[in-house]
Formats: C-alpha cells, sequence, structure tokens
C-alpha cells in the first residue's frame, strides 16, 4: 500500500513538471520599440471564469503608440492557483515599449 502511495506522489509530481506556463503575446502599432516592461497581474476566481480585476493593456503603455502585450500564466502565478485550490487563478500582464 505504500509503494502505491508513493508511486502515485511520485506519478503526480511527473505530470506537474512538464505542464507548461500559458504565455499569449499581441503587437499593438508597430510593436515595442524599446525594452523598458510594465507589468501587472490579473486577478480572477473559480479557475479564470469569474474576473475580479483586469489590467488595461492601454493604461499600462501610458502614451505609447507601439508596444507589444504579453499575458501569462507564470511559475509564481501557477503555484498561487495551485495553493488556493484554484479558487484565486492569477496571471500577469506585461507591456513592453
Amino acid at each position: 500500500m505504500k509503494k502505491q502511495i508513493k508511486n502515485l506522489a511520485l506519478g503526480l509530481v511527473f505530470m506537474m513538471s512538464l505542464s507548461s506556463c500559458y504565455t499569449y503575446t499581441t503587437v499593438v502599432g508597430n510593436g515595442a520599440q524599446g525594452n523598458k516592461k510594465v507589468s501587472a497581474w490579473n486577478h480572477y476566481l473559480i479557475g479564470g471564469l469569474a474576473p475580479v480585476g483586469v489590467s488595461d493593456p492601454a493604461e499600462l503603455a501610458g502614451d505609447a503608440t507601439d508596444y507589444d502585450v504579453t499575458t501569462q500564466i507564470s511559475f509564481v502565478n501557477g503555484l498561487v492557483n495551485a495553493i488556493t485550490f484554484g479558487i484565486y487563478s492569477p496571471s500577469t500582464t506585461t507591456v513592453t515599449k
């Protein structure tokens, strides 16, 4: 019985290590003209179904007209999601000007 639990635990750790982080990039205008980055977390509940606070990329870009917007679920976001059992599911938006 202990060996089965150990194998199950090892299998779960192996499966979690194979997962990747979600990343989506959008180019606005001609794209980033420099390397200045501004980031903000997006806040969702229940596995991302209910948005609580979502950042506005245009606001993060300020007066820039050419920039890249990257939305991702980083390792830290995934860790917070796992700790809260999916009740709180953050993501990160990064604007590169």
